[in-house]
């Protein structure tokens, strides 16, 4: 048989000043003191990237696509399949190599929910 130990929580949680061996005035003279840094800024998003690509003039292939996102082919085509969903217009061309392009034709319509129409 094994013992459970019984512990009395605070409402506030674990973290209150009681229990890291601070009392409330303690607490609020340390605050002031520490620097505060602002949130480290993130890079572009997959889709954005995905999004430039396509606006080249000469498009992006699937391979493109691919080597840009480290994606496998089957999520790059979804990928473009949800941007046809959110109202660009891909077109679809294809090349001396034979590889097909694709590239944005005209410019997103504004983004307007199904529901409330």
């Amino acid at each position: 048989m094994s013992k459970t130990k019984s512990r009395a929580k605070t409402p506030a949680g674990r973290n209150t000043p009681a229990i890291r061996g601070r009392t409330a005035k303690a607490t609020a003279d340390v605050a002031p003191a520490l620097s505060v840094e602002p949130p480290p800024t993130r890079g572009p998003t997959k889709q954005a990237l995905i999004i430039g690509l396509l606006q080249r003039e000469g498009g992006a292939t699937l391979a493109d696509l691919m080597a840009a996102t480290g994606w496998l082919a089957h999520t790059t085509r979804a990928a473009l399949t949800r941007l046809r969903q959110a109202g660009h217009v891909l077109d679809k061309a294809t090349g001396e190599t034979g590889a097909t392009a694709y590239r944005i034709a005209a410019p997103a319509r504004a983004a307007r929910s199904r529901k409330a129409a």
